[in-house]
């Protein structure tokens, strides 16, 4: 159990740009500020989703049950990232501390580096400089504003790759209680699999005698290149659906494992055939990579408690929402 500090305490922990070891405390957090949650998870690793890299190592840091950006100060992105806080915006309290009064605290601010940074910054932070030749901040040469946050500045706030092979992460991920022995162990196992697997499509192709050196989980799409089926069913927030079978989303997947351009991952399988409440439909999305907000025009939801548990990805805990088209969902009627 945790406080999270007043918003007074944690700008304090800021630099000018609103970042503590270069990552932003967004506007986003400040509603939480003063609040008690539970820790979900040890935020020291995270998978690369801006140049597709290895896993990233990160600080003094952690995830609080599900507290997720609402993207309220990021142009209404939809993603739902879960936030990162790093250890001196926290304090560690017993469930049966008594909860500060008002405008009082019971231990002083760590002492950092930064110099300090006001609210209204978190808020400029918000869009990134000028980049393509721009002509004004926040925007690109095509007038489309870009955007900064904790998801966009991951290279930043990270301290490098970290490598498969590196033994600490998993003694961390088992003795914080991030994952257990035996999902250390699989992905592990997984691992060394589908790097046999890429070694032999590299160097051996001749020798890919499993699965076309296919990484594993298999994943094998069965429909013609431009022929994957939009199955729009109009989804709201609150419906209940089911989620298909393998074999039935493989219908619906091209050679590259997609469906009208959206990949189907191998850690969504583990929830075929399941049922699930339907979250929100996906408009908005900001790119990491870029910082442009991208328009998601085609039939795509979340669901609710259904997230990336790392089972294939070194039990990274960052819980990303996956996307679901809505050719992989079928509705529960009368419920």
């Amino acid at each position: 159990m945790v406080e999270i500090r007043s918003k007074e305490e944690i700008l304090r922990t800021l630099d000018t740009d609103g970042k503590l070891d270069g990552l932003p405390f967004m506007p986003e957090m400040l509603g939480f500020c003063g609040r008690r949650y539970r820790v979900r998870a040890r935020a020291h690793k995270a998978c690369d989703t801006i140049d597709w890299q290895q896993l990233r190592r990160i600080e003094s840091a952690v995830h609080l049950e599900d507290l997720r950006c609402d993207g309220s100060a990021h142009g209404g992105c939809q993603a739902g990232c879960l936030l990162y806080w790093k250890e001196a915006w926290l304090r560690r309290v017993e469930p049966e501390d008594p909860a500060p009064e008002s405008g009082t605290t019971s231990e002083r601010t760590p002492s950092t580096d930064a110099a300090g940074a006001s609210k209204k910054a978190l808020f400029a932070a918000t869009q990134i400089g000028a980049l393509f030749a721009a002509t004004q901040i926040g925007t690109n040469e095509a007038g489309e504003a870009l955007f900064s946050c904790q998801a966009t500045e991951l290279l930043r706030a990270s301290k490098g790759l970290l490598p498969w092979w590196e033994p600490r992460q998993y003694v961390e991920d088992i003795t914080s209680g991030n994952s257990t022995v035996w999902r250390v162990v699989r992905a592990l196992l997984v691992g060394l699999f589908n790097r046999f697997q890429q070694a032999n499509a590299r160097f051996l192709p001749r020798f890919c005698l499993i699965r076309d050196c296919k990484r594993y989980p298999f994943i094998e799409g069965k429909a013609a290149s431009g022929d994957t089926a939009s199955g729009s069913l109009g989804l709201q927030p609150g419906e209940i659906v089911e989620i298909k079978s393998r074999d039935e989303i493989f219908a619906t997947l091209d050679e590259n494992d997609k469906t009208t351009g959206l990949r189907f991952d191998g850690e969504m399988l583990q929830f075929c055939g399941r049922r699930a409440r339907v979250l929100r439909r996906i408009e908005n999305i900001i790119d990491e990579k870029t910082g442009r907000m991208l328009r998601i025009r085609r039939d795509t939801v979340i669901l609710d408690d259904v997230v990336c548990r790392g089972v294939y990805h070194r039990s990274c805990p960052r819980a990303i929402y996956p996307y679901w088209r809505e050719a992989w969902l079928r509705r529960v009627e009368g419920m």
